[in-house]
């Protein structure tokens, strides 16, 4: 073993280092009589370097894994939000660089665009919720909205219904018209099973102004339910601003990534995001970092306790 450079090994951890280096070569013993450090402070540093490692390795895995589940939609904040919840202690902004050291980014989202058709002659209720969204029960509050989705060269039409308490979609409905008996209607008959919507639930609906939820086929059923209907001001989209938050969510983060070609695979699309990722996994900054579905048990068990 030829001496070394005094230079190139001035702390112990570079001695340390050499000496990992050369351990198949050399003993570990010989090595650090002639470098000057302890044999068992080798070992310790050895095992630092190990633990250093594996941290390393486990939060690279995570990272990977929790953008995988996000159908690679989470930025470095929702993925420092995740690793918390895991018990690893990391910023913001290393998660950051080490995302755009993997090359890892979330899909860019793309503009969105609103639509509604409010030219119709039926009554239009007061906006009754006047932008209180935060709301304490299930069941209380749903909210109501309807967007247009481009599969091939034509329309179809997604329709939701949310409820504030837990901002889970409780309803959907994907159609290839905008009669309101295969958008409003038939969201909100399966946001009633799905929910088991009663009567002395005193439950309010919002939407906007759009004639699929004016018209009276729809407000007869609002009233077989004993619903309060609320709707935005004129021009005010921000008055359904979580309904319009969610489309645009839905949209830009995962939507406009793919060239639909057909109304199947729209739907398994759609259903992919909603029941499988948004409902049950996707976490809300509105919900201190939960998931609609997490929120929705805590406030079950609250109901029950």
């Amino acid at each position: 073993m030829k001496k070394s450079n005094g230079h190139l090994l001035v702390t112990k951890q570079n001695k340390f280092a050499f000496i990992e280096k050369y351990s198949s070569t050399y003993s570990v013993e010989m090595m650090s009589k002639i470098l000057g450090v302890s044999k068992s402070g080798y070992f310790k540093w050895l095992d630092s370097v190990s633990t250093k490692e594996e941290k390393s390795h486990k939060i690279h895995e995570t990272i990977k894994y929790e953008f995988k589940k996000s159908l690679n939609t989470y930025g470095s904040p929702r993925i420092t939000q995740e690793l918390n919840k895991k018990e690893i202690h990391i910023s913001k902004s290393s998660t950051a660089r080490l995302m755009k050291a993997m090359k890892i980014q979330a899909r860019k989202k793309k503009k969105y665009v609103i639509t509604t058709d409010s030219k119709h002659q039926y009554h239009v209720p007061e906006n009754l919720l006047n932008r209180n969204f935060k709301v304490d029960q299930i069941n209380k509050v749903w909210v109501g909205d309807i967007t247009y989705i481009q599969v091939n060269n034509n329309w179809m039409y997604l329709t939701i219904v949310l409820d504030l308490a837990d901002r889970m979609i409780v309803g959907w409905n994907l159609s290839d018209n905008m009669t309101a008996n295969d958008t409003t209607i038939a969201a909100f008959r399966k946001a009633v099973k799905n929910r088991n919507l009663k009567k002395e639930d005193l439950l309010m609906f919002h939407s906007d102004r759009g004639v699929q939820y004016a018209c009276t086929e729809f407000t007869s059923i609002l009233e077989a339910y004993n619903c309060t209907q609320s709707m935005s001001r004129k021009g005010n989209c921000w008055d359904n601003a979580v309904a319009e938050s969610f489309f645009k969510t839905i949209k830009s983060e995962y939507i406009y990534n793919y060239k639909i070609e057909s109304q199947e695979s729209a739907r398994s699309l759609i259903f992919r995001y909603i029941e499988g990722w948004y409902n049950t996994k996707r976490i809300h900054s509105a919900l201190d970092g939960k998931s609609p579905l997490e929120v929705f048990y805590e406030k079950v068990h609250i109901l029950a306790a």
